[in-house]
């Protein structure tokens, strides 16, 4: 990961169950969070209370940015 990792956010939730290949957890306001099964630590079952942190990277969105603007200056700039 490039740039620059910004302070994290944080989210307690609560493991209610599996559906499949997901895990379905539930946050405070009652909404839902689907989550890949393989993405998560072995042993957890249902009823666990997690923390999920959520950062961003500086870096990766300039990065991103860039390739943007670089796609749509070379359709514009291609006509035929």
């Amino acid at each position: 990961m490039s740039g620059k990792l910004r302070t994290p956010y944080s989210l307690k939730v609560i493991l209610d169950r599996f559906e499949g290949d997901y895990a379905i957890f539930f946050i405070n306001n009652g909404k839902q969070i689907l989550w890949p099964k393989d993405k998560l630590p072995q042993g957890l079952e249902e009823g666990a209370v997690i923390k999920i942190k959520l950062y961003t990277s500086q870096g990766e969105e300039r990065e991103q940015r860039e390739l943007a603007k670089n796609i749509l200056n070379e359709i514009l700039n291609n006509k035929h």
